[in-house]
């Protein structure tokens, strides 16, 4: 029973002298508002690539076609290296004030991120719509911008938000890496807290329980929004 007393005390030790529970919350705090920020940004830069890359198929303008192989470099370059390189690249390119918000780092960092990803997921759905929409749309005389908004996106965010709800869950527990740029999140805290009490176990174990915590309750409200949509469609 001498060990079970001396976890006991470890995760006492992690949590409650010198109100430490206050570290967590920050740390939980900051994190919640980078992952809202950079989902936010993600959908933006997803939706924005994806049209993009959609619309360079139906479309001779040259623009449209350099815009797309733009697109095409950044989902390239985005999904094939780590993002914790990408995150001290653009650190250090960018945020070199040290008077910059933490938040917008961190949104911004790990929203270029998401971005490329969340792209090629609404791309898919796009693409799984049957082109007979868009031939619907077109020929009542909506223009081709107004077809993909009105029409094609909204069938096509819900055939994809498992994936999207997915990738959103990555998201948060991957903005955990933002630590290494300084940024306060709840992995800095839980660091934070381990060089106080000498034992990094149990405040990482409790930064877990609360990642944990907030993944599962993602994923129930995903749920429930994927049971609402299915009961809408078929009735």
């Amino acid at each position: 029973m001498n060990w079970l007393k001396s976890i006991g005390e470890a995760f006492y030790n992690a949590w409650v002298p010198e109100k430490r529970y206050l570290a967590y919350l920050s740390g939980l705090r900051m994190t919640l508002l980078i992952s809202l920020f950079a989902v936010i940004l993600g959908i933006l830069i997803g939706i924005l690539i994806a049209v993009t890359r959609v619309s360079s198929r139906h479309t001779k303008s040259p623009v449209v076609k350099f815009l797309n192989k733009l697109a095409v470099l950044y989902v390239t370059v985005i999904r094939g290296t780590p993002m914790i390189v990408q995150i001290l690249i653009i650190y250090n390119l960018i945020f070199t004030s040290p008077n910059t918000n933490p938040v917008i780092v961190g949104a911004v960092c790990c929203g270029i991120n998401s971005g490329a990803y969340v792209a090629e997921i609404i791309r898919a759905g796009i693409e799984s719509i049957p082109i007979g929409q868009m031939e619907a749309g077109r020929s009542l005389g909506m223009p081709y911008r107004m077809t993909m908004t009105t029409i094609i996106l909204p069938q096509a965010i819900r055939n994809i938000l498992p994936a999207l709800g997915n990738e959103f869950i990555s998201l948060i527990k991957e903005t955990s890496v933002i630590s290494i740029i300084a940024v306060n999140d709840l992995t800095k805290m839980a660091g934070y807290v381990g060089s106080r009490t000498w034992d990094v176990i149990p405040p990482y174990v409790i930064a877990a329980l609360f990642y944990l915590a907030m993944t599962l309750g993602l994923s129930k409200i995903l749920s429930m929004v994927e049971h609402r949509m299915e009961k809408g469609t078929r009735k």
